[in-house]
């Protein structure tokens, strides 16, 4: 087995191995492969495997991957498989990227990843570098280093080598999100984070390689950017909430009030989605972490889709019978994701009050949509509806020629402050958004 220091520093192809294809973890893979390393992706889905070894993107939507991954396979440099154990025996370093997610309640379900740590553990041997980029409570990647060292009996900063790593790109954009940003390296001692950092330094040519104290201040830094954005968005809402109150829009508001260099408000908007934000400020409150205000903008948040609907039901007088078109089931625009979708849950509340629910996303099969409990429809009939709601501004809403296609009577709501308020008013129907004026 090649020394992974060794080969790196030579600039050597090194075998990497990347634990669970999905959003984040397959891109991972193919910029791994594309860096010129040998990459074996392992996951549980035999059909995702399958779609990679064919040298397809499962993946809609993120933006290079059809190209990186068909040229990586094509190379040689790609492929897949469901057996961990095996890919690992062969494998210099080992990037884990399965989800963790809070459930209802808060409580955090490790099962998924403690079966990749045992997977990995089981084809361990001396040599190996195993760094989680999946985001992780505050001393977790030191649990897990510890499981992969009773388990197979390698003893930690001899031989092996753990460490933590935050992925911190978006959707969407991810090849060239990892190309943009610091990558910040934590290991469980100190020759897990040279060897982890020696690595990214290999993958991530012209990156700024950032290597921290240890693996805790990095699980750290992930919890603090992400959570730092939900209790800015939990504000803005608030501000939004207000500002519907005193029938003065929140925008300018915002925008001005950053005019102030010390000043750096988000948008408010219909609710907060996602793999990350909603769910990552619950690890720090999993973890005992006396922080209320991390806890009340979670709930704030949590509550926008009702606010939304509670708006509408009161423009209609009432929601029993009404139809209601929900454009955008996608936690956010140009994405097919539904982990934590303020369009699912607006979906769901409009049916708990008696509502006709009709959706739109072009992401999404007319049965996907069926599934969620809507009926799909096609944005040309916008005018059949009694409510338009806007919630993912996918790029293909953007032709939408309201002027046309709305009616007088109708009510428009735009969840994410993206349409002229005159030109929606103009057609007859009332125009309501997060923290805007009604027309």
């Amino acid at each position: 087995m090649t020394d992974p220091e060794v080969a790196v520093a030579k600039g050597a192809v090194a075998k990497v191995v990347v634990v669970g294809l999905g959003k984040v973890g397959l891109p991972l893979a193919a910029c791994y492969a594309t860096a010129g390393l040998d990459v074996t992706g392992c996951d549980v889905s035999e059909a995702r495997v399958a779609d990679v070894n064919a040298g397809r993107n499962p993946i809609a939507g993120e933006e290079g991957l059809d190209d990186a991954i068909a040229a990586a396979v094509a190379g040689g440099l790609l492929r897949a498989t469901t057996d961990t154990t095996s890919a690992t025996r062969a494998a210099d370093v080992v990037v884990v990227i399965v989800p963790l997610f809070a459930m209802e309640g808060g409580k955090l379900d490790f099962s998924a990843l403690d079966a990749a740590t045992d997977a990995v553990a089981d084809g361990g041997h001396p040599g190996l570098t195993v760094v989680y980029e999946t985001t992780l409570p505050v001393g977790t990647t030191r649990r897990f280093a510890e499981r992969l060292a009773d388990r197979s009996g390698l003893p930690i900063g001899e031989e092996l080598f753990v460490a933590f790593s935050p992925e911190r790109v978006y959707s969407g954009r991810i090849l060239r999100d990892l190309q943009a940003y610091p990558k910040i390296v934590g290991g469980v001692d100190a020759s897990s984070g040279e060897r982890a950092a020696a690595f990214y330094r290999r993958v991530l040519p012209g990156v700024d390689v950032v290597e921290v104290a240890n693996a805790e201040t990095a699980e750290l830094v992930k919890l603090a950017e992400t959570t730092y954005r939900d209790i800015n968005i939990a504000f803005a809402n608030e501000l939004a909430r207000y500002a519907t109150e005193r029938d003065v829009d929140v925008d300018e508001a915002i925008r001005l009030a950053n005019t102030q260099p010390f000043s750096h408000i988000h948008s408010p908007g219909a609710g907060v989605g996602g793999h990350c934000i909603p769910h990552y400020p619950h690890f720090l409150l999993a973890d005992g972490a006396d922080a209320p205000l991390v806890r009340l903008a979670r709930e704030i948040n949590d509550q926008q889709p009702g606010w939304v609907i509670d708006r509408l039901d009161d423009a209609l007088g009432g929601l029993a019978g009404r139809s209601v078109l929900v454009l955008g089931v996608s936690y956010r625009e140009n994405v097919k994701e539904l982990t934590s979708s303020p369009g699912v849950d607006m979906i769901r509340l409009l049916d708990e009050r008696r509502a006709t629910v009709f959706a739109n996303d072009p992401y999404f099969s007319a049965e996907e949509i069926r599934r969620l409990g809507a009926e799909p429809a096609n944005i040309e009939d916008l005018g059949r509806f009694d409510a338009v709601v806007l919630q993912a501004v996918h790029d293909e809403y953007a032709a939408i020629p309201w002027e046309r296609v709305l009616r007088s009577g109708q009510v428009v709501f735009d969840g994410r402050n993206r349409l002229d308020p005159a030109r929606i008013a103009g057609t007859g129907a009332s125009y309501l958004g997060v923290g805007r004026r009604a027309r």
